[in-house]
């Protein structure tokens, strides 16, 4: 069986690259074509970004040293904001998903909050808690929560009723109900809401650093542009989009773990 599906995987895999060769290709060709200094080839980006990042030597695995000014602390901000969003979505999902007395209460306000731009919030933020890396976590926290509320109480609403009639007849405890019916019937739901919030995230950790900062992506990403280094701002824009495949990608990994009982599609 495994070594009938080996075909099928590799002419997969080999047709993703050669997609991706092609885009390349054409980036490369009609960047050169048109000229345009806002507009530059791969090959120059790619440059610009080996002699930013991986400048070093071996005692630093070769990154140099802006990647521990510039790279790290957008990360430490993401990782922290996301985790501290995971968190509450996912606890008070369950809360209020299980429970129709507190979901009338506060559904009204979470459709509200959930509908203001992150933009928006920026200034406000600012206030309330200055300047520094706790602003920017909690703003990457508050705005990508959302999505991982949401879906989590949808999945804890639609638990199949003959499964906790179920586990009631057989005496299964409260707390058991939690972790063995009402959780796994949730996951999909909740990866689906940590998935769009990963993206979420990406995006205000990046609005986030435009603002008042001296260091992040963000911070290095408008500084190249006023800088009229366009190169080097491109090369932020793609770290960008290799950040948020790379979170998409450590998602599915334990989505695929627990969820390895369902079909996987792709």
């Amino acid at each position: 069986m495994i070594m009938r599906q080996l075909p099928a995987i590799g002419g997969h895999v080999l047709t993703r690259v050669w997609v991706f060769v092609v885009i390349i290709a054409i980036w490369e060709v009609a960047a050169r074509i048109i000229g345009q200094f806002y507009f530059p080839p791969l090959s120059k980006i790619a440059a610009a970004a080996v002699k930013m990042w991986f400048s070093g030597d071996l005692s630093t695995v070769w990154l140099s040293s802006t990647v521990a000014t510039e790279i790290v602390p957008s990360l430490i901000r993401l990782a922290a904001g996301f985790a501290i969003a995971a968190a509450v979505g996912i606890i008070l999902g369950f809360a209020i998903g299980r429970s129709k007395v507190l979901a009338d209460y506060v559904d009204l306000i979470v459709h509200v909050m959930r509908s203001v731009p992150p933009v928006a919030l920026v200034p406000i933020f600012m206030l309330l808690f200055g300047l520094g890396t706790q602003m920017r976590v909690l703003l990457i926290a508050f705005t990508s929560v959302w999505p991982i509320l949401l879906n989590t109480i949808d999945g804890a609403r639609e638990v199949e009723p003959t499964y906790l009639d179920t586990a009631r007849v057989f005496g299964i405890s409260r707390s058991r109900r939690l972790r063995s019916v009402i959780l796994p019937s949730c996951l999909t739901r909740i990866f689906d809401g940590l998935r769009i919030s990963s993206a979420l995230a990406l995006v205000v950790m990046v609005v986030s650093e435009m603002f008042a900062a001296t260091n992040g992506i963000g911070y290095s990403l408008v500084y190249a542009q006023q800088s009229f280094r366009y190169n080097d701002m491109w090369a932020y824009v793609i770290l960008l989009g290799i950040l948020g495949w790379l979170l998409n990608l450590l998602l599915r990994i334990p989505e695929r773990v627990l969820l390895r009982w369902q079909p996987q599609n792709d």
